[in-house]
């Protein structure tokens, strides 16, 4: 059953990565349903090594871009990749100070506290239901956007805020060309995420005498698969403004999740 679980877990943080509907809202909902009870470092364990999966399908779709970024960087002719660069660290500041600064407390919302999950998969709907009606452009990030999707990201710490989708949302919503959007979102949040494996590397939380290594590896390649596949899905929706449809799924799990708490 613990194999079993693994793999869900890891399909749906593939999906939900890339998809705007929260990949930490749905493993809260996913582990309250199938009764997972982990808590503590266990539980966040599954959670890093899910989005390590989810991390690495990003750099193998997007490895022509990566390349290109880090060929031009160390190039002394061709420095057209630096600003792009320059942006990607800039919205990476706003998620790592809350994170050093409020690791505690975060890690303190991934309880299953399933009112809070589903009360901010309503804020994701509002935003995505907003990003669907921004106007299309072919406007570039700016330095000031960063910053300002930087903030997103930050907030999307919360369980139950699409990362993406506030990402995303906030960009669209700032002007951004869409494609350039979804490029922009999905490549700022590999280097925060392996900041954070190498953070537990060092601090010792993966040096656990009960962690099972088979289903950690289970989620990871679910995670990885599902996640590729949901990346390049993505992209186009978010083209072709198809948004609101995303905005209409968290919404209905919202407000179904917060009217079966209260009925329990």
């Amino acid at each position: 059953m613990e194999y079993l679980i693994s793999i869900v877990l890891g399909i749906i943080q593939g999906l939900t990565e890339f998809l705007p509907v929260s990949s930490s809202g749905h493993l809260e909902l996913a582990k309250f349903i199938l009764g997972d009870d982990s808590i503590g470092t266990q539980s966040i364990l599954m959670t890093v090594v899910l989005h390590f999966g989810t991390a690495l399908a990003t750099i193998i779709f997007f490895r022509k871009d990566i390349l290109d970024i880090i060929t031009n960087l160390f190039s002394k002719e061709e420095k057209s990749s630096i600003p792009f660069a320059s942006k990607i660290v800039i919205s990476m500041v706003p998620a790592a100070i809350i994170g050093i600064l409020f690791e505690d407390q975060i890690d303190a919302l991934f309880s299953q506290n399933i009112r809070l999950v589903c009360g901010m998969l309503i804020v994701t709907a509002v935003l995505l239901w907003l990003a669907d009606k921004a106007k299309t452009s072919n406007k570039g990030v700016t330095y000031m956007d960063a910053i300002i999707i930087g903030i997103s990201q930050a907030i999307a710490i919360m369980p139950g805020i699409s990362r993406s989708g506030a990402t995303i949302s906030t960009s669209t919503l700032l002007g951004v060309d869409r494609e350039k959007a979804a490029r922009f979102s999905f490549l700022m949040v590999v280097p925060l995420i392996f900041g954070k494996m190498a953070k537990d590397l060092l601090d010792g939380d993966f040096n656990q005498s009960d962690t099972n290594l088979l289903a950690l590896g289970l989620g990871f390649v679910a995670a990885l698969i599902t996640g590729f596949f949901a990346c390049k899905w993505m992209i186009t929706l978010v083209k072709n403004a198809q948004l609101k449809y995303f905005a209409y799924y968290c919404l209905i799990i919202g407000l179904g999740g917060i009217t079966y708490t209260f009925l329990q």
